[in-house]
């Protein structure tokens, strides 16, 4: 049985499960079943085609559905975007009234939405379609009034200039705008001129070319006049800004006219039919202001009708995109099941968790009495099949759940495996801390965090885009990081690079000139480093010391509790032989040198070496490791720390290079014997009859054996082969003993990330704030002032964003590589639920 209640030590328990469904009942079972969010299904048909699966009338269906409300939605986005001042708003989904999908009118439902979102779909179209037909007609009498006006002011200022065109007897060299004759009769008349010519519009990009060539066609028999249209034409479909010019060109006889008629309409100009006579084109004008104002009327009363449509769309959008998700994913899930023709039963199996199993029977009386059908659906309880891994579940929390995305970011745990997520809930923070500590950061962090919480449910229902998202779903790793780093500022007494003095000081500063030598007052200053270290010459090589030491000390005991987190799951899988086969040699290889050398920083920590009683002098620690290996059993005694240190060394020494053999020998051998044990009490791999010869049984006789006749898949027994075992135990074996040496050395970032951060924000503080002390006056406070926003911002942006980042990343490494390393197996596969939840309902 399951554990009364959940825990992140390891997965859930999961339980395979087989349902027998009525398919009047189905429908309503798989939406329960997804709004309870408690079973992976599994897929029954994986020989059948996507296209060829029972319902797939009913996702073709929904998929129609789901296009039409995509397209409402592109609607509703482009009318926002053309008029953001007056934008219609779309109704969230918890204030939409709830549509439910399960009961006796869920196919009337369907039906009633299909043809509501058909309806909405042809009135909008057509809505366009109308509104696109009347922007493009509006744009051609846009044109139409640009081109009589233009040519009007053409004619109007050639009708001014006829004296000065040149005369000539000859006709064939007369001037090509009039005959001196004709222009006396226009200036008499009516004020025209009778020429021929053509007249358009055309995109002002295309002009010089077209200009080009008219010139070339007709070899220079023209004469052109072209303006500018100041206003831009905007396509209604693709809403494209185009800027045209309008044009009028002069030539002589019908050929060279319909040469220029053909060249404007392949450079894509619009031809418009204009008159000669001035009053002829008034006329054209006036009817041209005419219509434009009756189409400018039509297209308002258009739009107000198309914005109440949108209006309509908007507030029952979301709503329906609900219902529309929610039925594909049922209608998916029922093309996983396998239909019993016979019995008219749909036959489902899946993963669950076992704690849950009674929630998952409630849910399936609940849809019998929604569905009001009366056959009930039947739950059964398979055996899970040997070699069959069941899908990992980890119950969270809002509080566990970024630490569990840590650590399945770097692979999801295998079934009932230890949990790393759980302990990470405390040393990842605190790893953090050991690289960031400063007070002063560390409370700006915590007030972010606290923020964050405090107004969480308003966060998390805005769109804080991708950068904050992140920060606010990580809010409590934030919390926690900032907690812990205001401990370890109080232990480096450090506040903005500032030190501390909240207990009397060990040391007393004499009061003399020039460079003076601390006295120590035989005080011990009680919690953190000392508050006199902080502006002495010495501070950083003290420091220094101080955290490279302390680095290693946590490096040693973080991977020690990584691989002592191999014997839960060694006896919980029944691996006796793992423990000491690896996890004994793993500790001893791992002790004998780093937890030596532990030991041997904190002695030399508690021993006073100004002690008359104390005769040898300090010994550099990592010369001594350094020549354990290369010279065993020799120490130098002028810095021997305890009688026979070199006998202990050389012993810890041998037992580390035994363990290398040991690891990498031993469990080869045992699974070798174990495997002739096998072979000898007549065991034979699955799939082998006697004497080690193939089956003859087809599959389908096969399939009968199976308890429960459920369509559980058995993995074959695995293939023994001595010689991959081999190769990866040596793997193994040399990847544990350089890691240890490297991964040690890897926690040094924990000594050079606190060491920079310490310094920068040092650096900031004399560069920035410290200016600003000395100044008085009003000068002083202006500059002050000034000097202490730009200090505050490079705090908050540089010290506590870019170098928590940093922290952030170094302090995930140590968890991915040196921790997860050591014990952590990550060979499962997540639980996937069917479900129903806000961000996959409405398509988010």
């Amino acid at each position: 049985m399951a554990e009364e209640y959940p825990s992140l030590f390891r997965s859930e328990e999961m339980s395979l499960i087989q349902l027998y469904v009525h398919t009047e009942v189905a429908h309503d079972t798989v939406a329960e079943l997804a709004a309870l969010g408690d079973v992976q299904f599994k897929d029954l048909n994986p020989e059948v085609n996507a296209f060829q699966r029972s319902f797939v009338g009913e996702i073709r269906r929904i998929d129609e559905m789901a296009r039409r409300i995509r397209f409402f939605s592109t609607q509703l986005g482009k009318a926002n975007a053309a008029h953001p001042d007056r934008p219609i708003s779309i109704r969230s989904l918890e204030d939409t009234p709830t549509i439910s999908i399960t009961g006796p009118r869920a196919q009337t439902m369907r039906d009633d939405l299909d043809s509501t979102l058909t309806q909405h779909e042809e009135r909008l179209s057509q809505m366009n379609e109308s509104y696109s037909t009347l922007r493009e007609r509006e744009k051609e009498l846009l044109e139409a009034r640009e081109v009589l006006r233009s040519t009007k002011g053409f004619f109007e200022r050639a009708a001014s200039r006829t004296s000065e065109i040149r005369q000539s007897i000859d006709d064939g060299t007369q001037p090509l705008l009039a005959h001196e004759d004709r222009e006396a009769q226009g200036a008499g008349g009516d004020g025209s001129l009778d020429f021929e010519f053509v007249a358009g519009t055309i995109n002002r990009d295309r002009l010089p070319t077209f200009e080009r060539i008219l010139w070339r066609v007709l070899r220079g028999n023209l004469y052109m006049n072209h303006t500018d249209i100041e206003q831009p034409f905007v396509d209604p479909i693709s809403g494209v800004s185009t800027y045209k010019n309008v044009f009028i060109i002069f030539a002589h006889g019908s050929t060279l006219l319909a040469k220029i008629r053909k060249v404007a309409e392949s450079m894509g100009g619009t031809l418009y039919p204009v008159d000669a006579s001035a009053e002829k084109r008034m006329d054209a004008l006036r009817e041209v202001g005419a219509r434009l104002e009756d189409l400018s009327n039509v297209l308002v009363r258009m739009e107000s009708s198309r914005d109440q449509e949108l209006k309509v769309l908007g507030e029952n959008l979301r709503g329906w995109e609900s219902v529309v998700n929610r039925e594909k994913r049922v209608w998916e899930c029922l093309n996983l099941w396998s239909y019993d023709a016979s019995r008219k039963t749909l036959i489902a199996e899946g993963w669950a968790p076992t704690r849950d199993i009674t929630q998952i029977q409630a849910a399936l009386r609940r849809a019998q009495e929604v569905s009001g059908a009366s056959i009930s659906p039947l739950l059964h309880i398979l055996p899970t099949p040997h070699n069959v891994q069941p899908p990992t579940f980890h119950r969270t929390n809002k509080f566990t759940e970024a630490f569990q995305t840590i650590i399945d970011s770097y692979g999801v745990a295998s079934y009932q495996e230890v949990n790393p997520a759980l302990f990470a809930t405390i040393t990842f923070p605190f790893l953090f801390a050991v690289m960031f500590g400063d007070v002063g950061h560390a409370i700006l962090t915590t007030v972010a965090a606290i923020l964050m919480i405090v107004f969480e449910q308003k966060l998390a229902k805005a769109d804080t885009g991708e950068i904050i998202g992140t920060f606010f779903y990580g809010r409590y790793i934030i919390l926690l990081m900032g907690i812990f780093s205001i401990f370890t500022g109080f232990i480096y007494n450090d506040i903005f690079s500032k030190g501390m003095h909240l207990f009397h000081t060990g040391w007393k500063w004499p009061h003399e000139k020039g460079p003076v030598t601390a006295i120590p007052t035989g005080h011990t200053y009680p919690f953190g480093i000392d508050p006199t270290w902080h502006g002495a010459d010495n501070s950083l090589v003290f420091i220094n010391s101080y955290k490279m030491k302390q680095s290693i000390i946590f490096g040693v005991i973080h991977m020690t509790f990584a691989i002592c987190l191999q014997l839960p799951n060694f006896v919980h899988f029944g691996h006796a032989t793992s423990i000491w086969a690896e996890f004994v040699p793993q500790i001893l290889f791992l002790h004998c040198i780093f937890g030596y050398l532990v030991i041997m920083i904190i002695a030399k920590w508690c021993t006073d070496w100004s002690s008359p009683s104390v005769t040898t002098s300090p010994p550099n620690l990592l010369n001594m490791l350094i020549y354990m290996f290369l010279s065993p059993g020799t120490i130098n005694e002028k810095e021997q720390m305890y009688p026979g240190q070199g006998v202990v060394q050389s012993l810890l020494l041998y037992i580390a290079l035994i363990c290398v053999p040991w690891m990498l020998l031993t469990k080869p051998y045992l699974q070798w014997r174990e495997h002739k044990k096998k072979m000898g009490s007549g065991y034979r791999t699955v799939g082998h009859g006697q004497n080690g010869q193939a089956r003859e049984e087809e599959d389908e006789a096969l399939q009968g054996e199976e308890e429960g006749e459920g369509h559980a898949e058995a993995e074959a027994e695995e293939h023994f082969e001595m010689g991959e075992i081999a190769i990866h135990q040596i793997i193994h074996t040399i990847e544990f003993c350089l890691g240890c040496i490297s991964n040690t050395a890897s926690y040094l970032r924990l000594w050079a990330l606190s060491l920079a951060h310490a310094q920068l924000s040092e650096v900031m503080w004399d560069m920035t704030l410290a200016k600003a002390l000395g100044p008085t006056g009003w000068q002083g406070v202006l500059g002050l002032i000034f000097l202490f926003v730009m200090w505050f911002q490079i705090n908050v942006f540089i010290l506590c964003v870019m170098e928590g980042l940093s922290a952030f990343l170094h302090a995930l490494r140590l968890h991915w590589v040196e921790a997860n390393g050591k014990h952590y197996m990550a060979g499962g596969y997540p639980f996937v639920p069917l479900t129903f939840n806000f961000a996959e309902v409405t398509g988010e």
